[in-house]
């Protein structure tokens, strides 16, 4: 999408706040005894007295109202009985949408006292946000915020999975460009142009590069050994430096 009018601005703004206050309910909510579907019953009821619609139970009739992944479930993990333990890293994906107007946020985080390396790999992901980030201007390229998060995840000595990408947003929840993804590569090299709205989502990994689907529920994405942590936020490209409607 590419943004027009004050109108535009102010429907993504109003869809982002109500995204990333339920993001931010879920994660005050997420504590030791406490189930997935638990925390996703409280996302459905902040959507319904927003007035505003899941898009992955909208758009793709998702089974549940946000993605709640745990551990080894790095992405689009669906509510259930899976009861939230001491020491997981668990991650709040929440997109939504309210008068054709869409938003997509997500954070990784620990429950708790965790491994070390659970944080860090959650510290790098918002770090690796934050460097993309600067390349968020109209004329950058979109291999540009790649590089920035490949750059940042080396650093660390860590690694990004490479087939989950950001996206561009706005009047639905996947548009052009298809594909932001967290490494550099000279074919997607897409211009950010002025008023382009697009889902900026690190994810930064122990060791493996690839997810793999969960043939058990057809949803889920998973690694074998590695643990992986997300940001995510939706952003406008202005000249003036990126909206971000999610915070």
């Amino acid at each position: 999408m590419i943004v027009k009018t004050t109108e535009d601005i102010k429907g993504l703004k109003e869809i982002g706040k109500i995204c990333g206050s339920i993001r931010d309910e879920l994660v005050q909510a997420t504590k030791p005894g406490i189930t997935t579907k638990e925390l996703d019953d409280i996302a459905k009821k902040l959507f319904e007295q927003a007035g505003a619609q899941s898009a992955p139970k909208s758009e793709y009739d998702f089974p549940g109202y946000t993605c709640i992944s745990v551990n080894e479930e790095v992405a689009h993990g669906i509510p259930g009985d899976r009861v939230i333990q001491e020491g997981d890293i668990v991650n709040i994906d929440v997109s939504g949408s309210k008068n054709g107007y869409f938003a997509d946020t997500g954070i990784s985080f620990v429950i708790g006292k965790g491994e070390a390396m659970l944080q860090k790999i959650c510290d790098v992901a918002k770090e690796a946000f934050e460097a993309g980030v600067k390349h968020a201007f109209p004329g950058s390229r979109t291999n540009a915020l790649g590089k920035a998060v490949e750059d940042t995840a080396q650093k660390h000595g860590l690694t990004v999975i490479k087939n989950l990408t950001g996206h561009g947003i706005g009047r639905t929840i996947h548009e052009e460009p298809e594909h932001i993804l967290n490494f550099y590569s000279d074919w997607e090299d897409e211009e950010l142009k002025e008023g382009m709205v697009i889902a900026f989502e690190p994810f930064i990994s122990t060791y493996e590069e690839e997810v793999y689907l969960c043939e058990d529920d057809g949803w889920t994405l998973l690694t074998e050994e590695s643990l992986v942590a997300q940001y995510e936020h939706t952003l406008i490209i202005t000249k003036d430096g990126p909206i971000i409607t999610t915070l």
